[in-house]
């Protein structure tokens, strides 16, 4: 049973990475969106400090940690107007796959940093034509001798212009059955074949969304993560943290938005009293305060329950996680944004881009409705509809 009382040193991680945050803040994302750049400086000071790995082992240059501790960081950073993306990918996700099943070699090799921010992986598993159903993903990989070789199309790939690989969801045959089986790959970005193309995206961020060709891309058979037939398992074990992620980058943007809304409901007075004052105002601020704590209780967890080895109960918390949070931190901001009334509209307010931002935590990296029909047949044993 997790405990719902943080640890002091949980709660002293919380602190220090809220300080780091502070020091950057909302304006220094909004800079490197207008300079079209990754938060480079941000990333590598969190880095040099150590909060990019608190999830991986202390003997790989981590912090010995687990989703927990991560989740904290990507949390604070956010309810500082500061978060950084590449936390749910490079260390929650490539991360964790490396250090639970990839090998001696590649642990050394990639752990080390990624911990320590000086090599950054980005994850390659969304297709143009496979959306949410992961099954039909069709970027293959065949053998060619003792070497792979990769074809096939990703879409919204975050952050491949800061990576220095992709660890790609591919398929390959099973010499027993004939059928396409999942496998991961760590694929540099400067390999042959590897071909990258920015999207436009109108939501702006300071990372950018790509997509990406493989044109029978050579691998060396040490670039296949893990065992070749354990795929799903592999690949559940990255995105459960993900989704874990996803709620603490949605919770700490809720924050955010509700932190700013509070400040200005206290300080507004239109009439005799400043407008916090009056229920109409407070109530909605209040209930998205209590949505924001009910979704983050439920992200703690999910956490606990991944990093004490239960994947089941990970998985189902996890998406119920990432679901109470998306819908909280779009709540959040919605109110915050009609708090300030025009000037949440603003750019000196900043809250506006937070509107379409809020949304992708109800979108990425699963919808809501996915969530709804995994609680649906997993959780309530209902049939399937699909």
């Amino acid at each position: 049973m997790t405990s719902v009382i943080e640890s002091e040193e949980h709660k002293a991680l919380r602190s220090a990475v809220a300080a780091l945050g502070t020091r950057y803040g909302r304006d220094y994302v909004v800079r490197a969106v207008a300079e079209g750049k990754p938060p480079v400086e941000l990333w590598s000071e969190a880095g040099k400090l150590g909060y990019l790995g608190v999830n991986l082992p202390e003997e790989y240059g981590g912090g010995g940690g687990g989703i927990a501790e991560l989740s904290i960081v990507l949390e604070e950073l956010g309810a500082a107007g500061s978060p950084l993306l590449m936390l749910v990918v490079s260390p929650a996700i490539c991360g964790t796959v490396i250090s639970r099943f990839g090998t001696e070699e590649q642990k050394r090799a990639w752990l080390p940093g990624i911990a320590d921010g000086t090599r950054l992986m980005a994850f390659g598993i969304t297709e143009p034509d496979a959306g949410s159903n992961s099954h039909r993903i069709t970027t293959t990989a065949r053998r060619d001798g003792t070497d792979w070789l990769l074809t096939g199309r990703k879409v919204f790939i975050s952050g491949v212009d800061m990576a220095d690989a992709v660890l790609v969801v591919g398929r390959t045959e099973d010499a027993r059955t004939g059928r396409l089986k999942p496998c991961l790959f760590i694929v540099p970005t400067d390999a042959e074949g590897f071909q990258k193309r920015p999207i436009d995206m109108e939501l702006k961020a300071a990372e950018k969304q790509f997509e990406l060709v493989l044109d029978d891309v050579r691998l060396p058979s040490g670039a296949l993560v893990g065992d070749e037939d354990a795929g799903l398992l592999q690949l559940f074990a990255g995105l459960n943290p993900e989704r874990i992620m996803t709620a603490a980058f949605a919770i700490g943007m809720g924050r955010y938005a509700l932190a700013k809304a509070v400040e200005y409901a206290r300080d507004r007075t239109v009439w005799k009293a400043p407008i916090g004052a009056h229920q109409a105002i407070a109530h909605p601020l209040a209930q998205a305060h209590i949505d924001l704590e009910l979704a983050r209780l439920m992200m703690q967890k999910a956490a606990h329950l991944y990093d004490a080895g239960d994947d089941t109960g990970a998985g189902e918390a996890a998406n119920m996680a990432k679901y109470a949070a998306g819908e909280a931190c779009v709540k959040a901001v919605d109110q915050a944004v009609h708090t300030l009334g025009g000037n949440g509209l603003t750019r000196e307010f900043g809250l506006a881009s937070l509107i379409t931002a809020a949304r992708v935590a109800r979108i990425a990296p699963v919808s809501r409705e996915m969530i709804l029909n995994y609680v649906s047949h997993q959780t309530l044993g209902l049939p399937k509809s699909y």
